[in-house]
């Protein structure tokens, strides 16, 4: 690129600059008026309404009054906030107004028009011509979509055709051109090479100035509801999911919110990771929570639920082999279709037999017995729905338990409970006696009517939660339903050899009020399905991470949940570490799905690693050899050979090598939650370093010690794996594990052992990785 060149783009940006300093200008003095109207608004908010409630009329005029008072306030409120969001997006373009610019002659026009492209759009100082246009906008995707030469975009006039002459991508910081480049069909390897060579970080980058074709397709999708995207690591799959949320807030801003949206992270920390892209981009976070989180809040206090981690844990650490196989057997089956199917049959057999209740009691005592409550609701027609009957037999409790309460009041206990009531609750049994003085005419003793109120108080305050359990359908006992599927003969559907001791185990769990993970969303289906329970309506969109994780029964409970949403459903294979994901169809497959309705797009590329890492990590999984490195060079992976004991000083060794070569986020990657409170253990007090558990919400940069289950999604600047030994790593399932741990690393990769090397290792050819012996000293 020509000097001269370079200069009448830099004169551009430098007069760029000037118009968003006009504007902030404008804008911050404008909305300090606001402010100020606002703030007058408030404190004089009744003194500017007409009250008068003397007539029928007047009350009317006090209400518009009121009405037409806070629609004042609303409006300020709302322009307030699209100000502050203005001059967010504004002071986001001081640093860097735009990363490209397409030259387009569009058919019919004599004249070439340069568009530059950006994180937001800003017009000239008179409002008439953008100067920089949205990445979102429609004629930007021809930035990410063509090369020069024929190109078209989308509007609402139909389809544009035209000629692209020129593609150019900008690197801009603190509004210096610091690199430029013209480019051909995707964006350009040099921009690629400089976005990509820095260093990690403990917040994920916006990927907007890097966006690729195949990413663009999965961020301008409108029209499938479920969209599944099959995604090497590293191949920015979540990136390019964020950059979608951002689209479809930008597509459909009218209609939805970012609180129409809810994204499903596969553990705190990377919420926490991903947590400043949306922000970056101009918009809101939408709500986030864990899968485990989300099931565990509506399980309550029924059950004590096992979390997927301690799931994991506790596969990864069994050395009973025949224990280890019945649990893993229980765990795919209860993921599968197959499972659904049982508790569907055992719903209808519900209709029939099968229900279970629970007593209903008031203070250690029995209102009415489980078995009463069974006996009633099989005498109501067999043909109701179990719903309805239920409702039915909710309505009979709340007349028996009133009845119960008119009979308990009169008893000793609710008097002497009473004489404990505080002075405001008996002032305000006064006022209500004083109240009935005056529209009664009865001479009922005020003592008599005093004592009564009383019982009644005590009474209304210790019957009050048994009511809104049974309004709530508490009754039911739902344990004990998913409990008896164990016990049944389920004729034709085929279970696994090992059945009879997977339902042992499941209900001694059950019965000691244990919830396994595996059960958990089955035990939810069957109960909120019994309940009636209706999905939530606000939600329109799920986006959801690390689907390989995902069973079809999970699927169908999150259909169920959010009845109204489309799917964003991102993932990969190769990174699956529930013992659910190895038997089955996951998330990811398309067949659980309406085919007219889904659509699969694949990320082959991987960005995050060098070549030499993703050239080894490729060959650990099957179908590795499609996945494409992405040409940015750096060392091979290290095997070093460690004698027992000596880890610690080769960890620490490697970390001063990492800080010297300007490394700031570096990890030892452990496959257990046990084996990386090992290598801490060893560890601390050498150097500072921070052990990242289930509980961490958030991580800076520096050395930390995480479990590879932990570290899904994160990168880091160089990665160690703690132990790569046969030992540790030699079943089929753990391959997956191992491949996520190898590609959490961006520039190193370093793979510690203790006698022989995992068999995962067999198949990589000797000269993509180095092989190191550290003597014993």
């Amino acid at each position: 690129m020509g000097q001269e060149e370079r200069k009448k783009e830099q004169n551009r940006v430098n007069e760029i600059l000037d118009v968003v300093g006009g504007k902030i200008s404008g804008i911050t003095g404008s909305k300090e008026s606001v402010t100020k109207g606002i703030v007058d608004l408030r404190k004089n908010f009744w003194e500017d309404v007409t009250v008068n409630l003397d007539e029928t009329d007047d009350v009317y005029e006090t209400q518009a009054s009121i009405k037409q008072q806070a629609e004042l306030l609303s409006e300020r409120e709302r322009r307030h906030g699209q100000m502050t969001r203005q001059l967010k997006t504004l002071y986001r373009l001081l640093d860097s107004p735009y990363f490209g610019r397409i030259d387009f002659q569009e058919e019919g026009e004599a004249k070439t028009e340069p568009l530059y492209i950006g994180i937001g759009s800003l017009m000239d100082t008179r409002n008439e011509d953008f100067l920089v246009y949205d990445w979102r906008a429609p004629i930007s995707s021809m930035y990410y979509d063509y090369a020069p030469g024929p190109a078209k975009y989308d509007s609402i006039d139909g389809e544009i055709k035209g000629i692209m002459k020129l593609k150019r991508q900008f690197i801009i910081h603190n509004g210096k051109i610091d690199g430029m480049f013209d480019t051909g069909l995707t964006i350009g390897d040099s921009l690629l090479q400089v976005m990509l060579g820095g260093r990690a970080s403990s917040h994920m980058k916006s990927i907007v100035a890097t966006i690729q074709k195949e990413q663009n397709q999965i961020i301008r999708n409108e029209t499938d509801r479920y969209l599944i995207v099959q995604g090497a690591a590293g191949s920015g799959k979540t990136s390019a999911a964020l950059q979608r949320v951002a689209f479809l807030l930008y597509r459909f801003r009218k209609t939805l919110r970012s609180d129409n949206m809810l994204l499903f992270s596969p553990n705190p920390l990377f919420s926490s990771f991903i947590s400043s892209v949306l922000p970056e981009l101009g918009e809101e976070n939408v709500i986030q929570t864990t899968f485990k989180d989300f099931i565990e809040e509506r399980i309550g206090r029924d059950l004590q639920m096992e979390n997927p981690f301690d799931q994991t844990e506790n596969c990864l650490t069994m050395k009973d082999r025949e224990a280890f196989r019945i649990r893993t057997e229980g765990i795919q089956f209860k993921a599968s279709p197959i499972f659904k199917n049982l508790i569907d049959l055992w719903l209808e057999q519900l209709k029939d037999s099968g229900m279970m209740f629970r007593d209903v009691m008031f203070r250690d005592r029995i209102i009415v017995s489980g078995n009463e409550i069974k006996r009633y609701f099989y005498a109501l027609p067999h043909e109701t729905a179990i719903l309805l009957r239920l409702e039915e037999v909710r309505d009979w409790l709340l007349r028996r338990i009133n009845a119960f309460v008119k009979k308990e009041r009169r008893k000793d206990w609710v008097l002497e409970e009473a004489e404990l009531l505080d002075h405001s609750e008996y002032a305000a049994i006064f006022e209500k006696l004083q109240e009935k003085k005056q529209f009664s005419e009865d001479t009922f003793d005020d003592y008599d009517r005093e004592e009564l109120m009383l019982r009644k108080m005590v009474m209304n305050r210790r019957i009050k939660p048994i009511r809104r359990s049974v309004k709530q359908l508490e009754f039911i006992n739902s344990q004990k339903v998913y409990g008896e599927l164990f016990y049944k003969d389920h004729g034709d559907v085929p279970v696994p050899d090992d059945w009879q001791a997977i339902c042992m185990a499941t209900r001694m769990r059950f019965e000691e009020g244990d919830c396994p993970w595996e059960d958990a969303v089955p035990y939810l289906y069957l109960k909120e399905k019994i309940q009636g329970r209706k999905g939530n309506q606000e939600i329109r969109h799920l986006i959801i991470d690390e689907a390989q994780d995902y069973s079809p029964i999970q699927l169908a409970y999150l259909q169920a949940a959010f009845p109204r949403c489309r799917m964003t459903i991102l993932g990969d294979m190769n990174q699956a570490i529930y013992a659910q994901s190895f038997a089955g169809d996951t998330m990811l497959s398309e067949k659980l799905y309406n085919s007219d309705e889904v659509r699969k797009l694949t990320l082959l590329r991987s960005y995050r690693s060098t070549k030499e890492i993703m050239e080894f990590a490729r060959r650990l999984v099957p179908g590795g050899d499609q996945i494409e490195p992405f040409e940015r060079s750096g060392r091979l992976p290290e095997w070093v050979d460690v004698p027992e004991g000596h880890k610690a000083a080769a960890i620490l060794e490697k970390v001063e090598a990492f800080k010297a070569s300007g490394f700031e986020t570096f990890a030892v990657i452990g496959k257990t939650m046990r084996e990386c409170r090992e290598a801490y253990n060893e560890l601390r007090g050498k150097t500072e370093v921070k052990l990242i558990t289930q509980a961490t919400y958030q991580f800076g940069k520096g050395f930390i010690v995480i479990p590879a289950y932990l570290a899904k999604g994160i990168e880091f600047d160089a990665a160690i794996i703690y132990d790569a030994s046969a030992e540790n790593y030699h079943r089929e399932n753990e391959r997956t594990i191992f491949y996520t741990a190898c590609t959490r690393a961006m520039h190193e990769l370093v793979l510690l052992n203790s006698g022989d090397g995992t068999p995962f290792l067999e198949n990589i050819p000797e000269d993509k990785y180095v092989r190191v012996s550290r003597e014993r000293q």
